[in-house]
């Protein structure tokens, strides 16, 4: 029985131990498999790990990447924007050095940027001298002649020890260039150390295009549109550092970069040149960084063998790490977005102050300017007073010198006020209805004297049928242009003529289309040679800078002018539902014309050709940017065609409006000198070899409805006259006039004429011998040529012509108003008026008050409005009342409004039979002639003193013409008050 149970134990203990052993060897085996299974799991959720993290740090460097490039592709919209589609440029280096560092955060991989511009060999002159230094090599040695370079003329603080160098005399840097123009894309160099901080980088290089540039473009197309390239250095280790840096995590990573162009050679860019760490876990991402002809990739591994992780670490470890990243990112992303919107805020506040900076120093401008103009009028007053009493001639000399300085400074204040009241937005153009043919000459005579003195220039208006008489506009500010451009055509012009044209746009382009199709080459009727010397076509006989305005484009004008009916009325056949007119003006000069490198800055304000201009021609560089600011405000626009020591030829449009009947009438009787019409019928014969000239001339008699013929000679006149007097003459209307051209005036012509014309009428060809009238630039011609009844001056104007055709016929010259610029005519209209002036300034009071007194006027002054209120009381002896509107207390404005107030109360007494029969005999319907009167051009404006109950406005000094305008149509209706019936 002992044995039995010896040998239970001996098989329970072995049974136990192969039970152990089997369970140590199951919990081994479950041990190992679970530990194989959980590592086998760790390893691939580590190398899972590591492909993710690698390329989310690819696609992260890529994108930064991406964010900076963008910004250099901005940077050279930029640059295309402002410094080429601009004329000037708008940015210079030290613009360029501050908007690059001020923006330097939005590129924030790049050390510097810098901009190179394409140099073709035969600039290189020209752009070394305007840069002031010599293109110089990567070596800082002079550059050798080469077919293009490419040098840097702008670039960030950072970088400007490259200015100056040519990028082309790099063998990467010239082979990067050629590839970006031709892809118009970015492109990398090979990885290098950059300088200072002695980190590998590279160098991308980005084209800059001109505009207009297809988006289909070739390759060709693109290499002829490119007009520089935009560089900047990339610091790659800082990128990779920063980036790990951000995303760092339990498990160490380690990153190379490689540049593997040449993949049998690859480049490192980032990391140990011998990679180490655990080796057995990697990964390789693909970078692009935007260039095609350049790979990259990027490899990671763990540095350590990672770790054997329990189930209960590496689960929340790994969400961990996953919420870390992630919210890391959201942060990162929300701080961004913080900082630009703060970027935008500043960006706004900086435009709200520049814009009212602005605005300040335009009313600054202004107000300084009427403060100068205040105390000018008074010494132009005093000068004037001055000038009236009794001086020697030394003295008058030198007040009159004082004079004109005076009106020269206030005509240069008169041009800045315009130009601030342009910039501030205030200048506002008038609709009013004007005669346009009129406006031309009062500035044709308006340069009359000065051409005089010049001798020998022609100047000459012509205005096409087709162009409306009356249009609806701002005759003022279309005057100011034609006097700015035809004063600056004088002002330059030593010879030849001086040509102003007004077409319709439709009409102009037109004939000019239909001429371009008939005549490709249409040089044929352009010039001729006459004793070996060439005549051009043209007005005078010299050449004009723009051929458009040739005798062969005017021909074509003409000649389709006459068939359509004239245009004397308001409405033209087919455009009555046109309420807009578009005018195309043109003024031609054979001056000296602009540089070519001036040609550019016309238009800036305070800019001229060079320093030569403003010495030999004096001005201030002012006056055509004021034109073209105006025109623009009309409507229009204007350019230029200019040859130097040929002319120029400004051309603009403006945008006007028909008028109604009645206010053609208006305008009509508004006009001081209306043309008569006892010249309508008459027949003229017009000797004139230059035909441009003769349809000038022909333009102003036909406004005066004289018929008139044109003969280049005066055989050719004869001969045409005679064919005609084969007829009766009941059928052929005889000549009263024959109008030769000083210039066709040969020698022996005096003999010629007065025997041809003597014979035709013994033999009853004519009835009385017409008048032969000279056209010329001299009045001493008259005595070189004895058969000449009379010499007109030129240039001409249609009531200059009826003057002398009144004078030389004989004929009865109608009652007419005298000429509103006469003293005596002042002195007869003022005489023995009581007139009140107001004024706070004693200065302009007594100037003022004296300019009056001089025509005969009784003046009484007050120096307050409170004061004219009081000499006002009903009733009064007053005629007119001249009212400051800016005085202290009460101005001008409100002293206005009192007294109208006064009136109104009077006469609403009047009309309800207040009036006692003693009233009778006083003036019934009270109503003051009130004239505004300011030194003021800006604030004070007509509309102003009409919404106040003024009658008018007047600008201190007076002169006389300004004088009568403002007074006549209230003293003249008074004296005569059958005269408006």
């Amino acid at each position: 029985m002992g044995y039995e149970m010896g040998g239970e134990r001996r098989r329970w203990w072995v049974n136990r131990t192969a039970m152990v052993v089997v369970w140590v060897v199951v919990s081994t085996a479950i041990w190992a498999g679970l530990h194989l299974y959980i590592r086998r799991v760790s390893m691939r959720k580590a190398e899972e790990a590591l492909v993710s993290m690698c390329e989310e740090r690819a696609r992260m460097i890529q994108d930064q990447f991406a964010v900076s490039v963008n910004h250099v592709h901005a940077l050279a919209i930029l640059i295309s924007t402002f410094h080429y589609q601009k004329q000037p440029s708008a940015i210079d280096q030290e613009t360029f050095a501050h908007y690059a560092a001020r923006t330097a955060f939005e590129r924030p991989l790049l050390n510097g940027v810098a901009y190179a511009q394409r140099v073709a060999n035969s600039e290189r002159d020209k752009f070394e001298n305007e840069q002031g230094w010599i293109i110089k090599t990567m070596k800082r040695d002079p550059s050798p002649v080469q077919d293009e370079y490419a040098p840097v003329i702008f670039s960030q603080e950072t970088v400007s020890y490259i200015e100056a160098l040519d990028m082309m005399s790099g063998e990467e840097d010239r082979e990067n260039i050629l590839r970006a123009r031709a892809t118009g894309k970015a492109v990398l160099t090979n990885p290098f150390r950059l300088l200072k901080s002695n980190h590998l980088g590279v160098v991308l290089t980005f084209p800059v295009y001109r505009s207009g540039l297809p988006p289909d473009a070739t390759v060709d197309d693109r290499v002829k549109a490119t007009a520089g390239y935009l560089g900047g250095a990339f610091d790659v280790e800082s990128l990779v550092d920063n980036l790990l840096r951000q995303l760092a995590g339990s498990q160490e990573i380690m990153v190379n970069v490689y540049d593997v162009t040449n993949i049998s050679k690859p480049l490192i860019m980032y990391g140990p040149q011998q990679p180490d760490g655990y080796m057995s876990l990697s990964h390789v991402s693909m970078l692009d960084f935007g260039d095609p002809f350049r790979k990259h990739h990027m490899m990671c591994r763990y540095s350590q063998k990672p770790p054997i992780p329990l189930s209960a670490i590496t689960t929340p470890s790994g969400v961990f790490v996953i919420c870390m990243l992630a919210g890391y990112i959201l942060y990162a992303a929300w701080n961004r977005y913080d900082n630009v919107k703060e970027d935008c805020r500043k960006m706004e506040e900086l435009k709200v102050q520049a814009e009212a900076a602005d605005v300040a120093k335009s009313q600054f401008l202004a107000t300084v300017s009427h403060e100068i103009r205040t105390p000018m009028n008074g010494v132009l007053g005093m000068l004037d007073m001055l000038l009236d009493t009794d001086l020697n001639l030394t003295q008058k000399d030198y007040a009159q010198t004082a004079q004109v300085c005076g009106k020269a400074l206030i005509s240069l204040i008169n041009e800045v006020l315009d130009r601030a009241k342009i910039e501030a937005g205030k200048l506002q153009i008038e609709a009013v209805p004007f005669d346009l043919r009129a406006v031309l000459d009062d500035v044709i005579s308006l340069f009359s004297p000065k051409l005089r003195e010049k001798k020998g220039i022609e100047l000459a208006v012509f205005v096409s049928d087709k162009v409306p008489e009356v249009l609806t506009g701002d005759p003022g500010r279309f005057r100011q242009i034609i006097t700015n451009l035809v004063g600056n055509s004088v002002k330059f012009t030593e010879r030849g003529h001086i040509f102003v044209q007004v077409h319709l746009v439709e009409h102009s382009n037109m004939v000019t289309d239909a001429k371009s199709e008939a005549h490709l080459n249409g040089w044929s009727d352009e010039h001729e040679v006459k004793s070996c010397r060439t005549i051009f076509n043209t007005l005078s006989g010299v050449e004009a800078a723009d051929n458009r305005n040739s005798w062969d484009n005017f021909k074509h004008l003409l000649s389709d002018e006459t068939s359509l009916p004239d245009a004397s009325g308001n409405e033209m056949p087919g455009d009555k539902e046109s309420a807009k007119v578009t005018l195309t003006v043109s003024v031609e000069d054979t001056g000296i014309g602009i540089p070519l490198q001036a040609q550019d800055r016309v238009f800036t304000p305070f800019m001229q050709a060079d320093s030569s201009t403003s010495r030999n021609y004096g001005g201030t560089g002012i006056g055509l940017s004021i034109s073209k600011c105006l025109v623009e405000l009309m409507g229009g626009q204007i350019n230029f065609i200019s040859r130097p020591h040929v002319g120029s030829t400004f051309t603009f449009t403006v945008v006007l409006k028909r008028c109604k009947g009645s206010a053609i009438d208006e305008a009509k009787r508004a006009l001081p000198e209306p043309l008569p019409i006892s010249f309508r019928g008459m027949k003229s014969i017009l000797i004139d070899e230059r035909p441009v000239r003769g349809a000038v001339t022909k333009y102003h008699l036909q406004r005066l409805g004289v018929t008139v013929d044109i003969a280049s000679t005066m055989k050719t006149a004869f001969n045409a006259k005679a064919g005609q007097n084969g007829c009766t003459r009941s059928h052929i209307k005889q000549p009263k006039i024959i109008l030769v051209e000083k210039d066709s005036w040969t020698s022996g012509m005096d003999t010629c004429l007065g025997n041809q014309l003597t014979e035709w009428k013994h033999n009853g060809r004519l009835s009385e011998v017409p008048k032969v009238i000279l056209l010329s630039t001299s009045e001493s011609d008259k005595t070189k040529c004895s058969y000449v009844d009379t010499v007109i001056m030129k240039p001409l104007r249609a009531s200059t012509i009826a003057a002398c055709l009144q004078q030389v016929l004989r004929m009865g010259v109608p009652q007419r108003k005298q000429l509103p610029n006469g003293s005596a005519f002042l002195h007869n209209l003022l005489a023995g008026k009581n007139i009140l002036v107001v004024d706070d300034n004693k200065v302009n009071l007594r100037v003022a008050a004296g300019a009056l007194k001089k025509y005969g006027a009784n003046v009484a002054c007050a120096e307050s409005g409170k004061g004219a209120l009081s000499l006002l009381q009903l009733p009064h002896k007053f005629d007119a009342c001249f009212m400051d509107v800016q005085m202290p207390e009460m101005d001008g404005f409100e002293a206005t409004r009192q007294i109208r107030l006064m009136e109104s109360k009077a006469n609403e007494e009047a009309r309800h039979g207040g009036m006692t029969p003693h009233d009778t005999t006083e003036k019934v319907g009270w109503h003051l002639p009130v004239l505004a009167m300011t030194a003021d051009v800006i604030q004070a404006t007509y509309e102003e003193c009409m919404k106040c109950g003024m009658d008018g406005y007047v600008s201190k000094p007076f002169d006389e013409q300004q004088l009568y305008q403002a007074v006549a149509k209230f003293l003249i209706s008074k004296a005569n008050p059958d005269s408006e019936k």
